[in-house]
């Protein structure tokens, strides 16, 4: 699978990153054959959270047994010192590693949480203190917020490595400033900051709980995902043709070998497919970005 240099981190990720939260919704046994399933289509490049229930637990065997193989990253939605140096122990502890590659702030929404962050006493401190020490190689960040506040991200995080945000064709044909994720993008490869999309996927928000309870949903997404061969290889060839450097496979673990075989495929898309795609989805409902917990 072709690969693709993480900024300036000295990584070359795999063009898709498995989203690991899949293995969350599978027996231990099951999560292994999945991150085998995974390994065999030469991804290198996982993402897994705390937050993501048993996903690092499950996650832990294989990748234990493959540790060479995979560059790690992991995150926290702790916004103080304390709460971020625990998570970070709680995550190498319950992975069953030494080293996390890349250590993510996760889920930035608000501009208050960035001054928490970045102030003296914030997460940014433990996890600089994380790296010095070794437990952690990289710093990133990831939002599925305004744009302008991923920009003042970048603009206040001096150390800052790689950016995940959302990316998909009804994101890029919004005019709307609040969804200028390609500003982000034209900063980050301006910066050497490696980027990461997410919500390649995402056709758009699930219908209200009173028309749709969340137990009935077909996937375990936070928005309803396309889920045809066909669109989800467009949606991925896509995503790729937008400078990213890697894209994040969709929670459900029902959608992640469709993903691998449209990655395995990818030939590319040019770019008339690209305007033809934005115009199709320009009116679409967007699923992010709504305030979105994924």
């Amino acid at each position: 699978m072709e690969t693709r240099a993480l900024g300036e981190t000295g990584q070359e990720s795999t063009v898709l990153t498995f989203g690991s939260i899949a293995l969350n919704w599978l027996e231990q046994e099951g999560a292994n054959q999945m991150v085998e399933l995974v390994l065999d289509h030469g991804i290198n490049h996982f993402d897994v959270a705390p937050t993501y229930g048993d996903a690092e637990l499950k996650l832990g065997p294989k990748l234990r047994q493959y540790r060479e193989e995979v560059f790690l990253g992991c995150k926290t939605q702790e916004r103080e010192y304390a709460g971020a140096a625990r998570k970070i122990d709680r995550s190498l502890d319950r992975l069953g590693i030494d080293t996390i590659d890349l250590y993510q702030i996760h889920g930035l929404e608000y501009e208050d949480e960035l001054d928490t962050i970045t102030a003296d006493g914030g997460a940014l401190d433990a996890i600089r203190e994380a790296k010095a020490a070794g437990k952690i190689d990289h710093i990133g960040l990831t939002s599925h917020g305004d744009p302008g506040l991923i920009l003042d991200a970048i603009d206040r995080i001096d150390d800052l490595e790689t950016v995940m945000f959302p990316l998909n064709p009804v994101v890029a044909g919004k005019d709307d400033g609040e969804y200028d994720y390609e500003a982000v993008l034209d900063r980050c490869e301006a910066e050497g900051i490696g980027t990461l999309g997410i919500k390649a996927f995402a056709k758009g928000s699930w219908p209200p709980t009173d028309e749709l309870a969340e137990a009935d949903r077909p996937y375990a997404n936070w928005y309803e995902p396309v889920d045809t061969p066909e669109a989800i290889r467009e949606r991925f060839d896509f995503a790729a043709a937008q400078g990213l450097d890697t894209v994040v496979s969709p929670g459900d673990p029902k959608l992640v070998k469709m993903v691998l075989d449209a990655a395995s495929r990818s030939e590319g898309m040019d770019e008339a497919r690209q305007r033809a795609l934005i115009e199709e989805a320009r009116h679409d409902d967007s699923p992010v970005p709504e305030q979105l917990h994924h």
